[in-house]
């Protein structure tokens, strides 16, 4: 078998939550660069989510746009029966979006908390809940749920975003042991500091982005690509013999 041909994606289909930008948007590219069919998710409409979804379908493939706020009590639902009703099926999922409350830990609230744990954790729980049982019936598919560095060196001003990653990557691990033999494989992929419109703004500050590269062995911020590369093979048939595994794209920060 040509190495090749363990990426290629062609007649799957993968939904990427939170991917109108940033890590989502290029792990959905490389997706479809792969010739996945694609469930482009936002919260709300703008010029860049037609222009991404613009981008996918110029690489032959269908691409379909899903709109939804993953704090609502039905998003999970909701995101899932859209994909299965434009799609037909869901062969891989990737549980990227997520949202940060970013302040000293005794400034947050219950409504921080609550935001953050129902983003973050609970839509992925019930996302996974609802594509798994018809991947396994398939014999064959790919959860990927996006953690964080911050699972092993959090931010203090971030004590619930850190949190949630952690839990979430619990989850995939004892999901992992679950599904063992089912052709399904799941797994967190934990970024460190990635050039995205999240980080730009802070990275802004010369001193602070001199004091983010000091403690990054390969000494650069990541590109949104890097972390679709490993993605690309978490997500393939190249990575049928990965699972339960949290893999840290992020220079050697987590060291």
């Amino acid at each position: 078998m040509q190495l090749s041909t363990l990426f290629d994606l062609r007649g799957r289909t993968a939904l990427v939550t939170g991917s109108t930008r940033g890590i989502g948007r290029a792990i959905a590219l490389a997706l479809a660069d792969a010739g996945a069919d694609i469930a482009l998710h936002g919260s709300s409409d703008h010029e860049g989510v037609q222009q991404v979804r613009n981008e996918i379908l110029e690489r032959g493939v269908r691409c379909t746009v899903v709109l939804k706020n993953l704090a609502d009590d039905d998003a999970a639902d909701y995101l899932y029966q859209q994909v299965i009703t434009k799609l037909g099926q869901l062969d891989i999922l990737v549980a990227n979006a997520s949202v940060q409350c970013p302040k000293p830990w005794l400034e947050g609230d219950r409504a921080d908390f609550e935001l953050q744990i129902n983003v973050n954790l609970r839509c992925s729980y019930e996302l996974i809940k609802l594509a798994e049982p018809p991947m396994q019936s398939r014999a064959w598919g790919r959860i990927l749920t996006i953690g964080s560095v911050q699972e092993s060196n959090p931010h203090p001003d971030m004590l619930i975003y850190a949190a949630t990653k952690c839990a979430q990557t619990s989850l995939t691990q004892n999901l992992a042991k679950q599904l063992s033999g089912s052709g399904v494989t799941i797994n967190n992929l934990a970024p460190g500091v990635i050039a995205t419109d999240r980080n730009i703004p802070r990275l802004a500050d010369e001193d602070y982005q001199k004091l983010v590269l000091s403690k990054i062995p390969v000494g650069r911020i990541g590109k949104p690509e890097d972390c679709a590369a490993a993605a690309l093979l978490l997500c393939s048939e190249g990575g049928a013999y990965i699972t339960g595994q949290n893999i840290f794209v992020d220079g050697g920060m987590s060291l």
